[in-house]
C-alpha cells in the first residue's frame, strides 16, 4: 500500500470515530446547551423546568384574565336606561346666556337602577337631578343647564361646535333605597356606561323637529318640578288652630257627650 493510500485510510477512520461520538455529547447550533449523562447534570436540567412550568402557569392566568376583559370590553354593554334623544343634547344657541336642554330617561330593566351624570365642563354646565335611583319602568326627564360662550375668530353662531361631552352611567341597585353617591364607587365593577352625549346647537330663531321636541320636555320636566314642589295633601283630621280639630270632630264630641250625659240621669 502506497503512502497516498494509507494517509487516505487514516482520514477514512478519523472521518468514521467522529461520526461514531454520541448525540448527547455534541453542541446544538442552535444555543441550547447540551445536556449530561450523569445524576447530577440531570438534576440541574429539571430544576429549571420546575420554575419553567410555575412561571407558565401564572402566565396563562394572567393571559385568560386578560383575554376575559378583551372579551367582556367587545361585548355590548346591555342597556338599563333608555335615553330620548339618545345620543345628544340640543341646546338653543343664545352666545353669552344660559341655555338648558333635556333628556328622557326611563328604566328599561327588572331591577332598581341608579343613574348618574357626569361632564367634561362641570364649571359651565350642570343637571337637574344630577343623579337619582328609578324603580322598573319609571321615567323622568333631566334638565341640563350650560352656559353658552361667545363665538370666536369671526365663527358662525350655528357653526360653532363645543367640545364639553356628558356622559351618563347606571348601576343596578337591590330594591327600594335612597341615593347615595358611595354606591358608585362601592361597587365600580358593576358601573356600566350608558351613553356619551355629545352637545348639538340648534336656532332659535329657525323652528325645527329638535327644536320643538326640546321646547316639549323642558315643559314638561318643568312641570314636574312643580308638583315635587307642592306639599302632598294629608288625609288625616286636619288641625285648626294650635289643639283644635275640624268643626265635624267636635260636634262629634259633643254629642257623644250629650247622650253620656242623657244616659247618667235617666230613669232608675
Amino acid at each position: 500500500m502506497g503512502v497516498v493510500d494509507e494517509e487516505k485510510s487514516e482520514g477514512e477512520e478519523k472521518v468514521w470515530n467522529l461520526c461514531r461520538i454520541p448525540f448527547w455529547q455534541t453542541s446544538s447550533s442552535n444555543g441550547f446547551s447540551s445536556s449530561s449523562s450523569s445524576s447530577m447534570g440531570n438534576h440541574n436540567v429539571y430544576q429549571p423546568q420546575t420554575q419553567s412550568s410555575q412561571l407558565g402557569e401564572r402566565s396563562t392566568v394572567t393571559s385568560t384574565n386578560a383575554l376575559f376583559s378583551m372579551a367582556k370590553s367587545l361585548f355590548p354593554t346591555q342597556r338599563r336606561l333608555k335615553l330620548d334623544p339618545p345620543n345628544k343634547l340640543y341646546f338653543p344657541y343664545e352666545p353669552g346666556k344660559q341655555v338648558r336642554s333635556a333628556i328622557d330617561i326611563k328604566n328599561t330593566s327588572k331591577s332598581h337602577v341608579a343613574f348618574k351624570f357626569q361632564t367634561t365642563a362641570p364649571k359651565s354646565c350642570y343637571m337637574r337631578p344630577p343623579e337619582g335611583i328609578l324603580a322598573p319602568g319609571e321615567s323622568l326627564i333631566a334638565t341640563v343647564f350650560k352656559f353658552v360662550e361667545p363665538p370666536e375668530n369671526n365663527e358662525k353662531p350655528i357653526e360653532r361646535k363645543s367640545r364639553v361631552k356628558f356622559k351618563i352611567m347606571s348601576l343596578k341597585v337591590k330594591g327600594e333605597k335612597d341615593y347615595a353617591p358611595e354606591l358608585f364607587d362601592e361597587q365600580k365593577d358593576q358601573v356600566s356606561v350608558e351613553q356619551i352625549l355629545l352637545v348639538v346647537f340648534l336656532d332659535p330663531e329657525r323652528a325645527c323637529p329638535a327644536l320643538e321636541k326640546l321646547r316639549r320636555q323642558l315643559a314638561e320636566a318643568e312641570a314636574a318640578l312643580e308638583s315635587r314642589k307642592k306639599p302632598q295633601e294629608d288625609t288625616g283630621p286636619r288641625i285648626v288652630g294650635e289643639g283644635l280639630v275640624i268643626d265635624e270632630w267636635k260636634e262629634r264630641r259633643e254629642r257623644y257627650l250629650a247622650k253620656q250625659q242623657v244616659e247618667g240621669v235617666g230613669p232608675t
